[in-house]
């Protein structure tokens, strides 16, 4: 069986499991991996990582990592963690002529307090409505990323809700959604922002497509649509045949350098990165950082056998 059939399922299971996680977390080899991924634990160590990927002519968006959050002070402590964050990207050198914002924050809902069982909704809206703020203030973007596709209807509810104040927002749309398409086409209007991404969580058959040809196929239906609309597409990938066929999109579109950008996330295909953003094209690096890493490293695993091996590796050598 394929790795995408038989590993992937497996380690995304493992994501959401106590007992996997306090094994992995244990071991001292993890480190090595998780450094390839995650900035640091702190708000100075995203910034750094942040500085020195501005100085490489990339844009950033930075993630607070922390998800599925089940009580209302460590939501709060969320929005603390973002706040000072901000506080310190609004001293950050950016470059100002830039045809976008090079700086931006990416939210989960969930993190937000979105699954808290009393208003969850309301509370997450209002404590990214406080994000939103103060990213305003500090000249910064906002994207809401996507999670599970349980969440989907309330997090494209909240993003609609905000975008009332803050029409630069950005949201996440995933191509193996079978949804993804139709959305696509209803946040294609203008001012619109969205990343496009294959998706990363364990779904079901019924809601999402399984194979690696179906979700490419997706992906690029939902690619055509945001290209042929009024929006900022956000072209979310590492997979040399979709950036290939972006750009043809671009080129058949007549799309300017400020009316796209790819995005990429850190630690993956730098020389990529690089070379992208040095014919000039906006590349923006999603940079995560905090101590809840665990949930994302382990997608970060399953999303490639040559991340898995890497790990095994430093498991070896350690």
């Amino acid at each position: 069986m394929a790795f995408s059939g038989l590993l992937r399922p497996a380690v995304l299971a493992a994501s959401r499991s106590p007992r996997v996680e306090r094994a992995i977390t244990r071991i001292p080899a993890t480190k090595k991996v998780v450094d390839r991924f995650i900035a640091g634990e702190t708000e100075g160590d995203a910034v750094a990582a942040t500085s020195a990927l501005l100085g490489s002519g990339r844009s950033v968006t930075i993630d607070y990592l922390g998800e599925d959050t089940t009580d209302l002070d460590s939501a709060r402590g969320t929005v603390v963690h973002y706040l000072r964050l901000l506080s310190a990207l609004a001293e950050l050198r950016a470059v100002n002529d830039a045809p976008v914002p090079q700086l931006e924050v990416s939210l989960k809902l969930s993190a937000l307090g979105q699954a808290l069982p009393q208003n969850g909704y309301a509370i997450a809206r209002e404590h990214a409505y406080e994000i939103c703020t103060a990213a305003k203030s500090a000249g910064v973007w906002v994207t809401v990323d996507a999670e599970d596709h349980t969440t989907t209807d309330a997090t494209l509810a909240i993003v609609r809700e905000l975008r009332l104040d803050f029409p630069w927002l950005g949201t996440v749309l995933q191509a193996y959604l079978k949804r993804t398409e139709e959305d696509c086409r209803t946040f294609a209007g203008p001012g619109s922002r969205i990343r496009l991404c294959k998706g990363a969580y364990r779904e079901p058959a019924s809601v999402a497509y399984q194979s690696r040809s179906a979700v490419d196929e997706s992906y690029l239906r939902c690619l055509r649509v945001l290209m042929e609309g009024k929006g900022y597409p956000m072209i979310a990938t590492h997979d040399p045949a979709l950036i290939d066929t972006a750009l043809r999109h671009v080129r058949e579109s007549g799309r300017k350098s400020g009316d796209f950008e790819f995005q990429m996330l850190h630690g993956i295909r730098d020389t990529e990165q690089r070379r992208l953003a040095g014919v000039g094209h906006t590349l923006r690096v999603y940079v995560p950082y905090g101590d809840q890493w665990y949930g994302y490293f382990m997608r970060r695993l399953a999303e490639r056998p040559a991340n898995i091996a890497f790990f095994l590796r430093s498991f070896r050598d350690r």
